[in-house]
Formats: structure tokens, C-alpha cells, sequence
């Protein structure tokens, strides 16, 4: 038997499996299961208000599950495989469990661009509630040992497929009102989105969380976080960007698609120092910059 294949007797039992995006790894469990589902939440010490994504391997599944619009409908056609997540109503004999949309009338769809993820997926033939592996509010994991690291027995099974690619979470985009709102930024740049789109995204509105990474303090280490340091301070572990550099440094070129990409692993090795300040350097705004200034703010926020 092949871990995927193990991976699919577990899930199916209702267990929970940890799996390789090209974003972050997944806490995975089968999201038709009620059981299973309150399990995710059990594991990460989740708030239970706070929705799930569910990955499906196709566009049709999606469609099974969820009200497109025309909109939706053609970005899902044109970023998925990807790291796009789309917030949309949900059908009304909808099967996943109403507990991974935190008893809202919506649902968070995304197809990932991973070949173990698809073919678990395939294999397993059903869609799979799959937030980030690793106690809720914490670091984001990118490599199969940062969530042993973070769940240990908690997790029944890591499907190991080697670190992420893209390195931090979806892009996550919201269909429920009749215009696209950017609920969180990520993998998929808002302008590339904006240009498919033809539009401007509108923003986020207050109201009821209909999708994960909205919450205020989220991604955190252990250690405070002090951002867009501009000199290091004694005592301090460094994040450094660019020029201002440090014995990590997120992408000495100022490329924020490897910055990314270096996000979580790095904050991970600087959080191991144990120092009381984790510094991180000015990162702009730009393309990937703003998912990257997204996941930094929220872990340097009071928790």
C-alpha cells in the first residue's frame, strides 16, 4: 500500500491526514463527516465560527457544491489547479457539513496546484475540509516536520511531499453580495485577479468570518514580531529583505514570490531561537508583498 493510498483507508475511517499544497500543508479530513469535521477543529484548537476551505479535485465537484457566478465561474476556469479560494453560496442539498462553513449559507471552494494533493483527492473521491496543519493561530507549516512538529499524535497521518512551493495561504475571493471582495490576500496576486476580472475588488465587509485568515491576531510565533525594522536592535532574531540583511533573509534579490515562498520556514527557525522579538524587514506592497504584509501583521497583532 502507497502513503496515499494509506491516506484514503484513514481518511475514509474518519481520520485526520495531513497533506502537501502548494500553499501550506492541510489538516485534511472527509467534509461530509460531521465527526471528522469537529475533529479539525478538536486538533487545532480552532474557534468553531471560524469556516473551513474545502478541496475538491475538479470544477465540477465545485459546481456540485456551490452557486457560481459568471465571475466565479470564470476564475475558478482560469486559476484552479491554484491558490484561489472562492466564496460562494451554498447549494441547497449541499452535502459538506454545515459545521466547516461554521453554519453560514456559504461555502470556500478551492482546487490546490499539487500533484499528491490531486491525486489524494482523486483517489479519495469525496472533498476534504483542509485548513492549515498546525495549532490554530500559529505559524502556518510548509514542510511535512513543521506539523509534527506542531500537531504530533494528533494527526493520524503526514503525507510528506517535500516543502511548498508558493509558501503562504490562498488567495481568498467572495461571491456572496454581487461583488468580488478580497476577504484575504495570498498566493494569487490581486492585480493578476483584477485583471482577469476586468474590476476592482471591492474590500472585505464587517460581519460574520465566511472564510479563514480573518482573524485579527493569526500566524503567530511564539516570540513578538516588530515589523518593517529599518535598523536591528540588540537581543532581537532577524528577518531580514533585500539590502537590510540578516542571517535569514526572506530574499536577498527583493523577490516577494521567494519571500513568500520563505515566509513560514523561516519565521519557524527564528521562532526556535527563543529570542523575545522576532524582527522583520520592510517588505513592499507589491504582487505577492501584500499576502506577505497580510500574514505579518496579524502575527505581530496583541493575542
Amino acid at each position: 500500500m502507497n502513503d496515499v493510498s494509506k491516506a484514503v483507508n484513514l481518511l475514509r475511517s474518519g481520520g485526520l491526514v495531513a497533506f502537501p499544497t502548494e500553499t501550506v500543508y492541510g489538516l485534511g479530513s472527509d467534509a461530509l463527516n460531521d465527526l471528522s469535521v469537529a475533529k479539525i477543529y478538536a486538533a487545532k484548537g480552532r474557534p468553531s465560527f471560524n469556516p473551513l476551505i474545502v478541496h475538491v479535485a475538479t470544477v465540477a465537484d465545485a459546481l456540485a457544491l456551490g452557486e457560481f457566478s459568471s465571475d466565479a465561474l470564470m476564475l475558478a476556469n482560469t486559476f484552479w489547479p491554484g491558490p484561489l479560494t472562492l466564496v460562494v453560496p451554498r447549494r441547497a442539498h449541499c452535502k459538506v457539513s454545515l459545521l466547516a462553513s461554521a453554519g453560514l449559507p456559504s461555502i470556500a471552494l478551492r482546487i490546490p496546484a499539487h500533484p499528491l494533493a490531486l491525486e489524494l483527492l482523486q483517489k479519495m473521491g469525496l472533498p476534504l475540509v483542509a485548513p492549515s496543519a498546525n495549532p490554530s493561530g500559529r505559524i502556518s507549516p510548509t514542510t511535512a516536520q513543521h506539523v509534527r512538529d506542531g500537531l504530533g499524535g494528533r494527526v493520524d497521518f503526514v503525507l510528506d511531499g517535500g516543502p511548498c512551493a508558493v509558501g503562504v495561504e490562498s488567495t481568498i475571493i467572495s461571491f456572496l453580495d454581487g461583488h468580488p471582495r478580497l476577504l484575504r490576500a495570498g498566493g494569487l496576486a490581486r492585480d493578476v485577479i483584477e485583471k482577469a476580472l476586468g474590476q476592482t475588488l471591492h474590500e472585505a465587509q464587517a460581519g460574520p468570518l465566511h472564510a479563514p485568515g480573518q482573524l485579527e491576531s493569526h500566524y503567530a510565533p511564539r516570540a513578538k514580531i516588530r515589523l518593517n525594522a529599518t535598523i536591528w536592535q540588540d537581543g532581537e532574531a532577524r528577518l531580514g529583505f533585500g539590502t537590510m540583511d540578516a542571517e535569514l533573509n526572506l530574499s536577498r534579490k527583493g523577490d516577494v514570490v521567494e519571500a513568500a515562498a520563505n515566509l513560514f520556514s523561516m519565521l519557524h527557525q527564528l521562532d526556535q531561537q527563543q529570542a523575545a522579538v522576532i524582527a522583520v524587514a520592510l517588505i513592499p506592497m507589491q504582487g505577492l508583498g501584500e499576502a506577505i504584509n497580510d500574514r505579518l501583521r496579524r502575527a505581530a497583532a496583541p493575542r
